[in-house]
């Protein structure tokens, strides 16, 4: 199994949630199709990286509010690096 990157944020997202409150199987679910798109694009992994990060910037501008924009990233980033520390 996967290891997640789970943001500890406490921001409220556009729609009022939280994002500790999606289950292990919403977020395998939607990793799963992710993961599927690039292999059938046969993408590197630079490429896939590219393309992840241009989505996350696109979902920050394009559904957080500006003020909640620089936390949201910056806990995004932290959360990023927390994930893939050598334990």
């Amino acid at each position: 199994m996967r290891s997640f990157l789970y943001l500890e944020t406490g921001l409220n997202i556009p729609n009022g949630s939280t994002f500790k409150k999606y289950s292990d199987g919403q977020v395998n679910a939607i990793i799963n199709d992710m993961i599927s798109v690039l292999e059938t694009h046969k993408a590197p992994v630079d490429l896939s990286l590219i393309a992840l990060g241009n989505m996350a910037s696109n979902l920050l501008t394009t559904s957080v509010p500006a003020v909640q924009r620089e936390a949201l990233a910056q806990a995004f980033a932290n959360s990023l690096m927390n994930s893939v520390k050598i334990k």
